[in-house]
């Protein structure tokens, strides 16, 4: 069975993007504006990463794609 990669994708309030980065894709860190976007660019950029670095070929690169966000809720005055 292949192995799934694990990447983590953060929100950037600041920069307005999302962020992935992970331990089992040597170099990877990019951004895009929505998890759809980034999702995709991860499709492309993983399998080329993993290339650049040696990783053995395969037909099919899983990965699971974690998004973490922090936010504040604010309730209503009373």
């Amino acid at each position: 069975m292949t192995k799934v990669l694990f990447i983590r994708a953060e929100w950037d309030a600041d920069a307005e993007v999302w962020v992935a980065t992970s331990d089992d894709v040597p170099g990877l860190a990019t951004e895009a504006d929505t998890l759809e976007a980034l999702s995709a660019k991860l499709e492309i950029l993983v399998p080329e990463l993993l290339d650049a670095n040696g990783y053995p070929d395969g037909p099919e690169v899983p990965f699971e794609l974690l998004a973490r966000k922090f936010s504040v809720a604010h309730r209503a005055t009373r």
